[in-house]
């Protein structure tokens, strides 16, 4: 399904009151400084996020208020705990180091409202780049402070429904971390009061090593000095999500929907066992390899990321804010992933994954701290992305669970998204959909092997 085959948001349908800074009512006194790890540092990108949520006509009047209650939770509640996200990343001038800096210099809110219905913006599953106006995004209201680690943006419908989107920037919580903070935003909308009192923000334990123990080469990881060649990766420091070039008419982008037929299929096929994510991974990277090179001695890699909150010893507390993924590859020649079975693609997702051992993820930190790197998705390179895994979809204001949760779409053709099928009413167990972008020709091509399950 292509992206333009949904409605395009303009700016005529939507009203925006003005951003309001909201304050923590307990930051410390004097001010904190928090050390980012160099996990933290590699992926200082804002993150957006929107949930759909649809009221019946009875319960309509009840969505008035929503705006303020989600307002008021945040600034009265939310913030307590979660102090530091009312902070700003600072560069520290000696170490030329990005820090978190606690000086409660705000996070912003919007209330907005639509003319639209709900029902008026068709299928919300399908990818849509004019939804980030339904978010309170880098490069909105410049002249206001844009460098806030957190945004929310609430906009009421004309049939009484409403959406929730963030704004989150992932050096300071990662996918796990981030679906935490909003499920506590959520039960404290609902009047259930937080469920995580204790936030662990203390991130000296993924310290590199002094001197660094660098054991492992970290192709996964491009330098710094390389980053000119990642014009088109949203990681690039500096450049905001998504690259403008993703616009242009070089790509093509699509959602594939695997069924939970199709996913058992493919994991039948794998003979190893194997989970759903290693077995639709392993087939991506195989047809996308197919596809995209033309050359079958060339070496085909995938990215993917891997929580280490109990890989590494001693493990992350329960309520570790920080990020605590880090980046596992693939790699293969083409010829090797085309003409061997599919059990050797998968094979080589799994060992992928086990070579992320303390010892790994600890050179992995060392490697940073060198090199000050970037997730390496560039030259055929790509990252899968595993939404479908978070809780998103489970957030409850007060009003039911969302039609729709998800990360707002943008990308381009180094980043492939699994995203949740609600329609199979299965969150653990449903289909899959897959969400990528192509060069037109590649794409043509990619339709070919995507189906051959």
């Amino acid at each position: 399904m292509d992206l333009h085959l949904s409605y395009r948001i303009t700016d005529q349908d939507i009203v925006k009151e003005e951003p309001v800074k909201l304050f923590s009512p307990q930051n410390p006194t004097p001010e904190e400084t928090i050390f980012l790890s160099n996990i933290d540092q590699a992926v200082t990108f804002p993150v957006e996020t929107l949930y759909f949520f649809e009221v019946p006509p009875s319960k309509s009047s009840s969505t008035l208020g929503i705006s303020e209650k989600v307002k008021q939770a945040v600034a009265d509640v939310l913030l307590v705990p979660y102090y530091f996200m009312a902070g700003r990343l600072n560069l520290d001038p000696q170490t030329k180091r990005l820090q978190l800096l606690c000086n409660n210099a705000g996070v912003l809110f919007v209330s907005a409202k639509s003319r639209l219905m709900l029902r008026d913006l068709g299928d919300l599953t399908l990818p849509n780049s004019s939804f980030r106006l339904l978010v309170h995004g880098p490069g909105l209201y410049k002249s206001l402070d844009i460098t806030a680690l957190f945004t929310t943006q609430v906009t009421r419908f004309a049939c009484g429904g409403f959406s929730i989107g963030f704004v989150t920037n992932h050096g300071i919580l990662d996918g796990k971390s981030a679906g935490e903070m909003f499920e506590n935003l959520a039960s404290v909308c609902r009047g259930e009061g937080l469920r995580t009192q204790v936030i662990y923000n203390d991130r000296t334990s993924l310290k590199a090593r002094n001197p660094p123990v660098i054991r492992y080469p970290h192709k996964e990881y491009l330098k710094l000095k390389d980053v000119s060649s990642l014009a088109s990766c949203f990681t690039a420091p500096g450049q905001s999500s998504p690259s403008p070039l993703i616009f242009s008419n070089k790509y093509v982008h699509k959602l594939f929907y695997f069924t939970p037929e199709m996913i058992t299929a493919l994991k039948k096929k794998a003979i190893t066992r194997c989970s759903s994510f290693e077995a639709m991974t392993a087939h991506v990277w195989r047809a996308r390899a197919s596809a995209i090179f033309s050359n079958q001695d060339d070496f085909s890699t995938v990215l993917f990321a891997v929580d280490i909150r109990s890989k590494i010893s001693p493990p992350l507390p329960n309520g570790f804010a920080g990020n605590a993924v880090v980046t596992a590859f693939a790699s293969a020649k083409v010829v090797d992933m085309v003409e061997k079975p599919f059990s050797f693609c998968v094979e080589k997702i799994k060992e992928a994954r086990e070579r992320l051992t303390d010892d790994y993820v600890k050179s992995v930190i060392d490697w940073l701290e060198v090199y000050r790197g970037v997730p390496a998705t560039c030259n055929g390179t790509f990252y899968v992305s595993a939404w479908w895994k978070l809780p998103f979809n489970e957030l409850d204001f007060g009003f039911g669970k969302p039609v729709h949760g998800g990360p707002v779409v943008s990308g381009n053709d180094e980043f492939v998204l699994f995203l949740s099928d609600r329609k199979s009413g299965n969150q653990n167990g449903g289909g899959i959909n897959v969400w990528l972008g192509l060069e037109k020709e590649n794409m043509e091509r990619l339709m070919v092997y995507i189906t051959e399950i």
